[in-house]
């Protein structure tokens, strides 16, 4: 048995593909690539893959991780060669490395996701940065989120562990955000931009980085 970590970005082309999707399409690509995916036992066996954290759709990315656990050794070279004939537009292979089987599985891992995040707003660079300061400052920030299962409070400022201007170009800005994503809670990019002010949707959002735990 071998395990390999995958990096991979989404474009574009595939943001509003859902999570299950995503892992179907790389199960297709894997038996395309004819890659010797190990399963799971049991009743219903299942391809040995599992991703880091599921992205939001509408969003792209370019520090997606997954686990593939192999029947058989592969060099990550021939595995490369291999998937990149197979891959879609939208979806793009930026490394594979041979990892324990032993590590803890890479959901339980993940700490914090980075973003950049295009918006647009009647703000100057100097009112953004305040904003930011202010934000960061705040002790606690009460949040509502309507889902299907009704209403959730919760404190935003908890699932923000910083905030910077990463550019401005009048009148849009990128924001760099790192926030929590655990089994505890997420920041989703779109409220903290609420949070700051910004009335309207983000343009883009960007996931650019996936921060794991120490082993």
């Amino acid at each position: 048995m071998q395990r390999l970590r995958v990096k991979f970005s989404r474009g574009e082309e595939i943001k509003f593909i859902s999570h299950l999707d995503i892992i179907r399409l790389w199960q297709r690509v894997m038996s395309r690539a004819n890659i010797p995916v190990a399963y799971s036992e049991g009743f219903n066996p299942h391809p040995r893959i599992s991703l880091a954290a599921a992205l939001a759709l509408g969003v792209t990315s370019q520090a997606e991780l997954m686990d593939i656990y192999c029947n058989r050794w592969v060099s990550p070279h021939w595995f490369s060669q291999a998937v990149s004939h197979q891959l879609v537009p939208g979806l793009g292979l930026l490394g594979a490395n041979v990892i324990p089987e032993t590590y803890p599985s890479l959901q339980s891992q993940t700490r914090f996701a980075e973003y950049m995040v295009r918006v647009t707003g009647p703000f100057d660079k100097a009112a953004i940065e305040t904003k930011i300061k202010n934000l960061l400052a705040a002790a606690e920030i009460p949040w509502q989120h309507q889902r299907d299962t009704g209403t959730r409070n919760y404190d935003l400022r908890a699932l923000i562990d910083d905030l910077w201007l990463a550019e401005y170009y009048a009148p849009e800005a990128v924001i760099g955000m790192r926030l929590r994503c655990d089994n505890l809670g997420s920041g989703r990019p779109e409220q903290v931009c609420k949070a700051l002010g910004f009335e309207e949707s983000p343009l883009a959002i960007d996931r650019t980085r996936l921060i794991l735990a120490v082993k």
